[in-house]
């Protein structure tokens, strides 16, 4: 196993982090323990020493079952560094915040949190949580030792990423970052930019849930062929993020043992700066490949924005692109909700009751209303 420095804190991670939201599950529904154990004992065995996990994953058990797997294995729990997150949509008041890191410390069954997020903030969430003095609690909740470094996790634009991470004294930010996703959200920029500040980063969606990896088209294929030494489409993504110094550790959220064994694999021997220049027109070939099944020719320029009725136009456009450009039905619904509140989703348009104020300035032309009618078929049924 590779190691890198996380930021400014001196740790060494593994390059390869375990992502604990998509463990193996058993017949109904539930976190499969044994596989999951067997996965989780294997990995830190051979060298992975960074677990991420947050409080909603798997409806609320992925900490509890990570609670139970170090009180079996004590003497594994000295060897890695466990990440979780705070619920900032659940935050609604100031008391909601000792109440939620008191719960998963209970969960997780530690006396101090080593890696504390804020999980998944938006602006929305940001000026919630600085409303209600987040800062504030995460001085307290270090001064206590309840946690040990302090970080967010992040999905917005790159101007709300800029004002998160200049506002405090961060350790560590968690951000979404893929071949894929070079300028989306906090982005290669953000990349580059957060680690020059000295914070540790690292990366989410490194195969953007399994897209990259998975169901991939027959040109996409071809194109992968042609490159001098060919590799499998997992390699291509990890080595991608990992090309980049400015990478600390790159999470895998790993669903099976074949899946262990060939992340830590490639984890053990991917050097940052090992792709050629004919690797990255290879990669370039297939982003350009991909992005040429995109159906909504939608820019995200913002002039349809805001919308009277709430609805995040830009987002449900770039969520139902990505739908169209991956073959990963269930994975994209689940993003789909995740990220739009309920109030901005396509639903919240009627194409009979539209002002059609958006499709007066939309400089691409694009007949927003009907076009929001395909994203609410696609993923509202």
């Amino acid at each position: 196993m590779l190691y890198r420095k996380l930021g400014s804190t001196g740790i060494d991670v593994s390059i390869l982090g375990f992502g604990a939201m998509r463990l193996p599950l058993d017949g109904k529904g539930a976190i499969d323990p044994d596989k999951s154990t067997y996965m989780l004992k294997y990995a830190i065995e051979n060298g992975l020493n960074y677990i991420d996990t947050a409080f909603p994953y798997h409806n609320g058990q992925s900490e509890i079952f990570l609670g139970n797997f170090f009180e079996q294995y004590p003497e594994l729990r000295k060897k890695v560094y466990i990440s979780t997150k705070l619920p900032t949509w659940l935050i609604n008041k100031p008391e909601d915040m000792d109440y939620y890191l008191k719960h998963q410390m209970e969960n997780l069954k530690v006396d101090k949190i080593d890696f504390y997020l804020l999980h998944s903030l938006n602006k929305d969430y940001w000026e919630n949580l600085m409303k209600l003095n987040v800062l504030d609690f995460l001085d307290s909740a270090v001064e206590e030792g309840k946690i040990n470094y302090t970080g967010f996790s992040f999905h917005d634009e790159f101007d709300i990423f800029l004002e998160i991470l200049e506002s405090y004294p961060w350790d560590v930010c968690q951000i979404q970052f893929n071949y894929m996703d070079e300028n989306y959200q906090a982005g290669r920029e953000g990349l580059k930019y957060a680690a020059s500040q000295g914070l540790g980063t690292i990366i989410m969606e490194p195969m953007r849930g399994g897209c990259l990896t998975r169901n991939i088209p027959e040109d996409i294929i071809e194109i992968w062929e042609m490159a001098d030494e060919p590799k499998k489409p997992v390699e291509w993504a990890l080595k991608y993020v990992w090309d980049y110094p400015e990478t600390n550790v790159a999470l895998s959220g790993m669903s099976s043992f074949s899946q262990v064994q060939e992340n830590i694999k490639l984890a053990s021997k991917t050097q940052a700066n090992s792709l050629t220049k004919n690797d990255y027109e290879i990669i370039k070939e297939v982003r350009r490949t991909y992005r040429e099944k995109i159906v909504i020719d939608c820019t995200s320029c913002g002039y349809c924005m805001p919308c009277p009725k709430g609805v995040d136009i830009p987002k449900n456009f770039n969520i139902y692109n990505t739908y169209k450009m991956f073959d990963n039905d269930n994975g994209i619904k689940k993003h789909y909700h995740g990220l739009l509140k309920e109030n901005q989703r396509a639903s919240q348009c009627s194409e009979m009751e539209a002002c059609g104020k958006c499709n007066n300035i939309c400089p691409q032309m694009i007949d927003i209303p009907q076009t929001l009618q395909k994203v609410k078929k696609a993923f509202e049924k």
